[in-house]
């Protein structure tokens, strides 16, 4: 008789997004993948990390060395699915590196270096994360290989612009700012005068402190298109100052970074546009980088 796989702790975050989204059906099948890729790579495994994420199971565990790993179950999705490979081409330079991946169906299993002390680089005060971001980022920033499979900013932008046209409009968005708004979000990604393997996501509770470097990235979501789209998530991810002044914000990051402030501006108008439908605070932030833009 087969037994079955033991029970598998769950964070509560991770349950709760299930529920939302309608993943339950996948958190039943974690705990038998878990369990054959931990007799495959030869596992120890912790309980997981809390309070987790929102789309992986992730946990610390040792390997059969004895040498301390990570190991992240991630629910198949078309922004994350592509880790693994990212992460390959960037060789642990800047972010940490993959030890091994494998494809089991809806859930991908990745084995990652473990940081340590593994503090998020959002403990520190913006300005000093602005800095590091801004020097992960230009590290990060590298052409596609040859064989690029990974898939582009400008599928991205446009399924998540017809995402946010199908959603009541938020925030008082007059309807042709909105209109404007998301017409630039798709087509921005056109007119980009060069295109790298960009991580999509990187905002300071995905940075962490580590000993191999003082700071690495992790989850990133490799896309291939403008670099400027990706100092848009910390930007996002300030929203103090973001409110405050974001013209000031895109000066500091766009010099930092060495991007055309113009272009930043228009791209942070269009996220803002295409994300406010669920997140109104940010229509003010729209509203304000259209009139600044006249």
């Amino acid at each position: 008789m087969v037994e079955p796989p033991p029970p598998l702790r769950l964070p509560p975050l991770l349950v709760q997004a299930a529920r939302q989204d309608g993943s339950e059906a996948w958190l039943g099948t974690l705990p038998a993948v878990a369990a054959r890729v931990t007799e495959d790579w030869g596992l120890a495994v912790g309980p997981p990390f809390e309070p987790g994420g929102q789309t992986a199971w992730v946990a610390p565990v040792r390997d059969r060395d004895g040498a301390d790993r990570v190991l992240k179950l991630m629910r198949r999705h078309v922004e994350g699915e592509h880790e693994a490979a990212g992460l390959r081409v960037w060789a642990g330079d800047g972010a940490v590196r993959l030890h091994a991946d494998a494809d089991h169906g809806d859930t991908l299993a990745l084995l990652l270096e473990r940081c340590r002390p593994g503090t998020a680089l959002d403990d520190r005060p913006e300005p000093e994360q602005d800095t590091i971001v801004a020097g992960l980022l230009r590290r990060l920033w590298r052409p596609a290989p040859p064989d690029d499979t990974f898939p582009t900013l400008a599928s991205l932008c446009a399924a998540w612009a017809d995402e946010s046209e199908a959603k009541p409009a938020a925030g008082g968005l007059d309807p042709g700012l909105r209109r404007d708004g998301l017409a630039l979000f798709r087509e921005l990604p056109a007119s980009a005068e060069r295109q790298v393997l960009l991580c999509t996501d990187l905002h300071a509770g995905n940075v962490l402190a580590a000993r191999r470097e003082p700071w690495l990235v992790i989850d990133p979501k490799p896309h291939v298109g403008d670099p400027t789209y990706d100092a848009l998530q910390h930007m996002l991810n300030c929203p103090g100052r973001l409110q405050a002044d974001p013209g000031a914000l895109v000066d500091r990051l766009a010099g930092l970074l060495d991007l055309d402030a113009g272009r930043l501006a228009r791209w942070l108008f269009a996220r803002c546009v295409e994300e406010a439908p669920d997140w109104p605070t940010l229509a003010p932030v729209a509203r304000r980088l259209a009139a600044d833009s006249m």
